[in-house]
């Protein structure tokens, strides 16, 4: 006999994620510094995607074992962001506003 577990139904997750999901739209129009917006909307969408793998996935009534394997490419993901951005600085960008375009010279 399988075992079952109690947990909210699938309309209340539906419910959860729409709700963030509206809240992801109202961040992006308050009139926040871009940083504070970008940290709130990653936030947010790793709230969801937890949200989505706890219960769709069914890794919260899983062993420990099964869920450290799940999380493993969100490490491995962050630790790679923070490796490269040293290497992202290092190199000179070029801008519009370091190019000056000379004006062609027109007919005289």
């Amino acid at each position: 006999m399988a075992a079952t577990h109690a947990g909210p139904s699938y309309m209340t997750i539906f419910w959860w994620l729409f709700v963030l999901t509206i809240i992801e739209v109202g961040v992006i129009f308050t009139p926040i510094a871009k940083l504070v917006i970008a940290i709130l909307l990653i936030s947010l969408a790793v709230s969801k995607a937890s949200l989505v793998a706890m219960y769709f996935m069914h890794l919260r009534f899983e062993r420990l074992t099964l869920g450290l394997i799940a999380i493993t490419p969100l490490f491995l993901g962050t630790l790679l962001v923070f490796l490269l951005v040293p290497d992202h600085s290092a190199v000179p960008h070029k801008t519009a506003d370091s190019v000056k375009v000379a004006p062609a010279a027109g007919p005289r």
